[in-house]
């Protein structure tokens, strides 16, 4: 049975404080929304990437916000809260993924594209094969993101009111969902990157003085930190040393190095960040986005270090096992033990925020694959107005809403910063060969793109259904059966390797594509940036 207690102080605060609070911020977050949309977003390019408006530092702090999504700050402060060291993993791995997209991608397909992954995967080759097959890759890397983010929103909420039973926290999910739709069909990409600007700067600000704050209660002494968490799990001293989740068996070590292969490389591939670098008006610019961002993302991913111990010590794993969204809720409790159920519901705001900026930022990216990549450059061979793309990309959002609602209840159980490591794993096996095969490779045809493609995602996708993940334990999103007859959570080690070896295999079996010209094209505007604004039509 489904208990709300919305009276009296909880475990989790006041939960009427909590929801005036979160309120408050919703109506804020959504008049800056429609302030900044005023003007009537009739074309492509409005909606897409906000007109190529933003200046550097402001699409620093965009790319910061897009980046520091539920499973930055729910899910890694939780992992490292219950699983010490291993989870800290999770930190390290979405930083150094970073700085892979950075060093290899983010760049040359800035310079290639106009608005989405397949215009540059399509530039020098065959584009409606091609669109097709990275517009269905796009659409299911965005749509399991959008499970972790929804499955985060469920825990926060839950934790905040209280809310004991998985039809409240569905309820939940479907009010952020739907809150979601109305920030992208009221601001598209520019109200989107302000509620991710504010949103970066709050959540920086807030982690910030949480790790002041628990320094301040240890009188400065990390060892003093440490050894209080230690003492909070039993005296069990495994949680500052590797292995403790994924060193117990030879099938989580196994797990272990697919989870570091699925982060390192998935952030390259991930349609909804590479898509930002489309948001300013130069090559200049985007770089200076990078500067920007890489400070904030650096040093959040540093602080969760303090903030997931801190939890471990100040919270405790049995009571943050046992609050709603298990795992997930850490961050808030932590909030509430260090300064009272005011900074909590503060706090919590800021990471509510977090879900529905990052979800705008997924469904915008979603549905502008499959209104410029299928129905325009494919269903109308490229002769559909920009009112047809914008109005499309709306129907769009609202459907892939509606699904990400449905899946973000069957996933509330799972940890975000693991569900958000499947999308990766998607990401990593269809997108980033095909990414790199483009960019680099000279001989690269359309046959190994889309052999690339599908296999890729195809392999993640299949292996994901029949993995632990979807059935057969308690935390898998189908509990109560079992068909789960690949061993590894996450399959990375098989599907990663799968997609690029048939990019590869593709190539050499399928004919060249004869165009030179374009591919000579393309290799200038990714190392220079020169004639970027020019269209393709081949």
């Amino acid at each position: 049975m489904t208990t709300f207690t919305l009276a009296a102080e909880s475990s989790a605060g006041n939960p009427i404080l909590n929801i005036s609070v979160f309120v408050a911020f919703i109506a804020i977050t959504m008049y800056v929304v429609t302030r900044v949309s005023r003007k009537p977003q009739k074309s492509a390019t409005d909606f897409y990437t906000g007109g190529a408006s933003f200046s550097g530092r402001q699409n620093g702090l965009a790319i910061a916000g897009d980046y520091l999504s539920a499973a930055s700050f729910l899910g890694i402060v939780g992992a490292i809260a219950l699983n010490g060291y291993d989870g800290f993993l999770y930190s390290i791995g979405f930083f150094v993924a970073w700085l892979i997209a950075l060093l290899l991608v983010a760049e040359p397909l800035r310079n290639t594209g106009k608005f989405t992954m397949a215009d540059v995967l399509s530039f020098r080759l065959r584009q409606r094969p091609v669109r097709v097959a990275a517009a269905f890759a796009t659409l299911f890397v965005s749509l399991f993101y959008l499970v972790a983010q929804m499955a985060g929103a469920g825990a926060l909420v839950s934790v905040l009111l209280n809310i004991h039973g998985k039809a409240g926290q569905a309820l939940v999910v479907a009010v952020v969902g739907l809150v979601m739709i109305a920030y992208v069909l009221i601001g598209g990409m520019k109200g989107t990157t302000y509620v991710q600007m504010i949103k970066a700067v709050l959540l920086c600000g807030g982690v910030i003085i949480m790790t002041v704050i628990i320094f301040w209660m240890v009188k400065g002494n990390f060892s003093d930190l440490l050894q209080q968490a230690v003492d909070a799990h039993g005296g069990n001293r495994a949680i500052l040393d590797p292995g403790m989740k994924y060193g117990k068996t030879e099938t989580s070590k196994l797990d272990f190095i697919a989870l570091g292969l699925s982060l390192a490389l998935g952030v390259a591939g991930l349609p909804h960040v590479l898509m930002r670098f489309y948001t300013v008006p130069t090559a200049r610019e985007a770089r200076k986005s990078v500067t920007w961002a890489i400070v904030l993302i650096g040093g959040f991913y540093l602080l969760t270090l303090f903030l997931g111990f801190g939890a471990a010590a100040f919270v405790g794993p049995e009571r943050i096992k046992g609050a709603p969204g298990g795992a997930n809720s850490a961050a808030p409790l932590l909030a509430l033990e260090l300064a009272g159920p005011i900074f909590m519901a503060l706090i919590s705001a800021v990471a509510f925020a977090t879900v529905l900026a990052v979800v705008a930022g997924l469904a915008i990216t979603a549905s502008a694959s499959l209104a410029h990549d299928l129905y325009n450059s494919v269903i109308r061979n490229g002769q559909a107005t920009e009112e047809e793309q914008v109005r499309v990309s709306r129907i769009t959002v609202v459907v892939i809403g509606v699904a990400s609602i449905l899946l973000g209840i069957g996933a509330m159980s799972q940890n975000v910063a693991f569900l958000v490591s499947l999308a990766f794993c998607i990401a990593a096996s269809a997108n980033v060969p095909t990414i790199l095969y483009s960019l680099y490779w000279k001989r690269f045809n359309t046959t190994g793109a889309v052999a690339s493609l599908w296999t890729g995602l195809l392999s993640a996708l299949i292996l994901i259904i029949l993995s632990p993940a979807m059935s057969g334990s308690e935390t898998s999103v189908l509990p109560n059966v079992d068909f789960a007859i690949f061993p590894l959570s996450n399959p990375a080690l098989v599907s990663i390797p799968l997609g690029f070896l048939a990019g590869i295999v593709g190539t050499l079996v399928g004919k060249p594509d004869n165009l030179d010209d374009l591919q000579a094209e393309m290799e200038v505007r990714s190392l220079t940036g020169v004639g970027v604004e020019a269209p393709v039509d081949h």
